[in-house]
């Protein structure tokens, strides 16, 4: 398999595990940043060019699209599927996930629980707003971020109302959400490939942090999932339609709530924790995904060639031949 990898840094820990895990399975790996990719678009012919030629072939694209260029990320992977070629997380499902308030419509349509979320746009309804979700403290997002980036706490009504007008005023598009005192900082990361929870860790927040994101000095600890967080993570990851994600949980008296979904999680600290080898399982699951791709392909084609063999009088019933002769007395 020739595997093309979309990162923008090559040294990443994550691009540089699944690099070294494709290898060592004897694949073929090309990273190729998507800034660097042209999309083309004219008449039954979508391409991709890397420079002044065409973009090198795959059999198969593995996204790990980065936050801060989400559209041309997306622009990128949709080319790629509209030409054929195989993508582990289409771009409408790494979509579905970046958008906070999405991501939670779609959840809670399928009986999923996540913490109480408000979306509004005007400071009158700040007030009623804050009530539906319990009051202060609360939490405050921004629609798009990552790794807690545009995650805010909010302790007062008027923190509330500074913070939703200033975001406002800069052309943001922000959510209100429930505060889970009882979670303290603390939640649990599962990793979910193939339908399946491959790795799990709780993260607690530093001191001081009510964010639990190891980037921002969370600790992160190996947790073995109870099997009704393991099953709100696969149904959660299945709704949104991706078949490698980070899905992070509260936990709380009444069970699982949905924090966020994450189409690219980050490897170092979930390997690290649960001394697991993610990268292998991505990879594992890649060259199965890819076969059962080429296995419906030969059944359509099988199909297709079967019905071109068919005649059309197999299907019409022959008509009565007319009786020939006298017609007289």
């Amino acid at each position: 398999m020739h595997l093309l990898l979309l990162s923008r840094n090559a040294t990443l820990y994550s691009t540089s595990r699944l690099v070294l895990a494709a290898r060592a399975r004897g694949h073929e790996v090309s990273i190729i940043d998507p800034l660097d990719l042209r999309v083309v678009i004219s008449r039954g012919r979508p391409s991709l060019y890397l420079g002044a030629r065409v973009a090198p072939h795959a059999d198969l694209v593995l996204p790990r699209i980065g936050a801060s260029i989400t559209n041309y990320g997306l622009a990128v992977v949709r080319q790629f599927d509209l030409m054929g070629v195989p993508v582990l997380n289409t771009a409408l499902a790494i979509a579905r996930s970046r958008d906070k308030l999405r991501a939670m419509q779609l959840l809670t349509k399928k009986n999923i629980d996540v913490p109480i979320t408000v979306y509004a746009r005007t400071p009158d309804a700040i007030e009623q707003a804050l009530v539906q979700v319990g009051g202060a403290p609360c939490i405050v997002k921004l629609q798009q971020g990552a790794q807690g980036i545009g995650t805010m706490i909010a302790e007062t009504p008027q923190a509330v109302t500074s913070l939703l007008e200033t975001l406002w005023a800069m052309g943001q598009d922000i959510i209100l959400q429930q505060y889970i005192a009882e979670a303290t900082g603390r939640d649990l990361r599962a990793i979910i490939v193939g339908g399946r929870v491959v790795a799990a860790m709780r993260r607690q927040a530093k001191a001081g942090e009510f964010r639990s994101n190891l980037h921002r000095g969370g600790l992160g600890l190996r947790a073995p999932l109870e099997e009704r967080y393991r099953r709100a993570a696969i149904a959660a990851t299945r709704v949104i339609g991706l078949e490698v994600a980070g899905v992070d949980m509260l936990e709380t008296a009444e069970g699982p709530k949905i924090l966020e979904i994450n189409s690219s999680p980050g490897l170092e600290g979930i390997e690290r924790a649960s001394g697991v080898d993610v990268a292998r399982a991505i990879i594992v699951h890649a060259e199965r995904f890819l076969a059962r791709r080429k296995k419906r392909q030969h059944t359509v084609l099988d199909d297709e060639r079967r019905l071109s063999r068919i005649r059309i009088r197999d299907f019409v019933p022959a008509m009565p031949r007319r009786r020939t002769g006298s017609h007289g007395g």
